[in-house]
């Protein structure tokens, strides 16, 4: 037993690698691309620290090129599910009471694998499987997991410093407890630093996780797994048990030991969850901690006085970058008549510029979406504003599924704000347009508001400060990762704690020690070092 306190090391985010020509990153990258795009590998799933291959397979296919299949994967069902729940509640006998600081140095070693030996495996994992750019794949799968990792572990500190008042003769304390059960992690495709952090924020203070990946981010999602067997994780902390949301979610959610979920993923699945939840609330043992990331929006306002150039690159990033499939992505746009002329001329201008194709091509902007499904949704959208009156495309507005699923950076302008497409999710590179007289300013800024059901993330663009200020305030629920003169992407762990409210979740903020919070349970203990040894109490005397 240790007899010292200990601090973790403060935490810095992780830098940025620019891969520039001639670096040794990028080189290695590079070679790390062609290997892994030369073979075809099967993915088990991992219970208990053992690997199981069902015979139930789905093929991991590259999403710029039909014609590459990087390998198969095993597929979980109800045994497997059950297999994982007892491996988990078995594993947290000795992970729930093990020294938090071994727990921690796990973690840490953790990202010093994934910033050293591993960054080039996670990246080109990211690149192949999810058809990510470099600087995407760069800033998602290699800093942002060290950073969740290193910030995380530095937060269960933080919380766990923070203990009562004791008066005399008394000593009271908080105990910060994981929570009894498993927690169920639901983990989307669009980001692998989310799937990486999504069942280790519970784990690092001590809870045991069944981890359900995206199907079609399993091959990136099966690496973190093994870099973390490498970094010492115990058997069965975290269970790897890829499959379809009923043959997984349905056993998981039944079972009276779920104790948490940590979801990201759509706003439908969401509320589905919730509401097995609820319809199962009296056969479970605890109540689950619910916590989920779901859909956006998301907006980008100019005032009369923003810098043109300024929005310019902030749309225009914002709304294509990763082809639009971020949860922040820029979908809809609110534009004064007085600076549009100038906005569209250098706006257009620029998106023709972009340069769309395979990741492995380092000077493409854009690549394709991740798979036929969503490909066909968001054609779907294109196809219904080119058949309406009220539409107008200045950009964009094809799309090619015969090698990759390649989607045109599109631009609609409507005259109607209520418009399809700036009112429902696309998750893709699909931005509309809605130009407001500058006197209905505003007006407008309440249609912003009243639009969308969601609250994810906006932006705000302004040179005037009272208009910074009425925005602001106008705008105050509309999203939980606001911008002011920047785009409403890419939120850094440690510096803006990501989440929204109203339909975009429940805002526990990945990224920050409300998350942590979630995960653990407080036992308040109160020690009385002199107890009292009469029954009765002084007011009892007589007079």
């Amino acid at each position: 037993m240790s007899n010292a306190y200990f601090k973790v090391p403060q935490p810095q985010n992780e830098p940025i690698l620019s891969y520039a020509p001639g670096t040794p990153e990028r080189a290695e990258l590079k070679a790390k691309l062609q290997e892994m795009k030369s073979q075809q590998i099967e993915i088990p799933l991992i219970i208990g620290g053992e690997e199981i291959k069902t015979g139930n397979t789905g093929e991991l296919k590259v999403p710029h090129d039909h014609s590459v299949s990087l390998g198969v994967y095993h597929k979980a069902g109800e045994k497997e599910v059950n297999m994982a729940i007892e491996a988990a509640l078995e594993a947290q006998k000795i992970w729930a009471t093990m020294p938090w600081e071994h727990r921690v140095s796990i973690f840490l070693k953790a990202a010093d694998l994934l910033a050293g030996p591993w960054r080039s495996t996670l990246n080109a994992a990211t690149m192949l499987g999810q058809s990510k750019t470099v600087f995407q794949a760069e800033i998602d799968s290699a800093c942002e997991l060290i950073d969740f990792w290193r910030f995380n572990s530095y937060y269960m500190t933080q919380l766990m410093a923070d203990q009562p008042y004791s008066p005399r003769g008394m000593w009271n304390r908080m105990e910060y407890r994981p929570l009894e059960g498993f927690v169920f992690a639901v983990t989307p495709f669009n980001f692998t630093s989310i799937a990486g952090n999504l069942p280790t924020s519970p784990a690092i203070v001590g809870n045991v996780a069944l981890w359900k990946p995206a199907s079609s981010a399993v091959y990136s999602a099966y690496f973190i797994m093994k870099l973390l067997e490498e970094a010492g994780l115990p058997k069965g902390v975290i269970n790897f048990v890829p499959g379809s949301g009923g043959q997984v979610g349905t056993p998981a959610m039944n079972s009276p030991h779920l104790s948490g979920i940590h979801f990201t993923g759509s706003t439908a699945t969401f509320q589905a969850m919730w509401k097995t939840v609820g319809e199962n609330i009296a056969n479970y043992k605890y109540y689950p901690r619910i916590v989920g990331e779901t859909g956006g929006k998301d907006f980008i306002f100019a005032h009369k006085t923003a810098d043109v150039d300024a929005l310019v690159v902030a749309a225009l990033r914002a709304a294509f970058e990763y082809q639009g499939q971020k949860c922040s992505a820029a979908s809809r746009m609110y534009i004064p008549r007085s600076i549009w002329p100038e906005f569209k001329d250098k706006y257009v201008a620029q998106v023709k510029e972009i340069k769309m194709g395979d990741p492995m091509d380092f000077t493409n902007f854009m690549t394709a979406v991740i798979d036929k499904a969503a490909f066909e949704s968001i054609v779907s959208y294109i196809d219904y504003a080119k058949n309406s009156s009220e539409a107008e495309f200045i950009t964009g507005g094809g799309y090619d599924g015969s090698k990759g699923w390649f989607i045109e950076p599109t631009t609609i302008v409507t005259t109607n704000p209520h418009f399809k497409t700036m009112e429902e999710e696309i998750f893709g590179p699909v931005l509309t347009i809605y130009v407001y007289e500058d006197e209905k300013f505003d007006e407008t800024l309440e249609l912003c508001d009243n639009t969308s059901p969601y609250g994810l993330t906006g932006a705000i663009f302004a040179q005037d400060r009272e208009a910074i200020i009425k925005m602001s305030d106008a705008l105050r629920n509309a999203a939980g990762n606001f911008y002011i003169n920047d785009k409403p992407t890419a939120a850094v762990v440690g510096q803006q704690p990501f989440g929204g409210s109203r339909a975009s979740g429940t805002n526990d903020k990945a990224g920050s020690a409300m998350n942590l919070l979630r995960w653990m349970s407080v036992r308040s203990i109160k020690e009385t070092m002199v107890p009292p040894k009469d029954w009765r109490y002084p007011f009892m005397d007589a007079e």
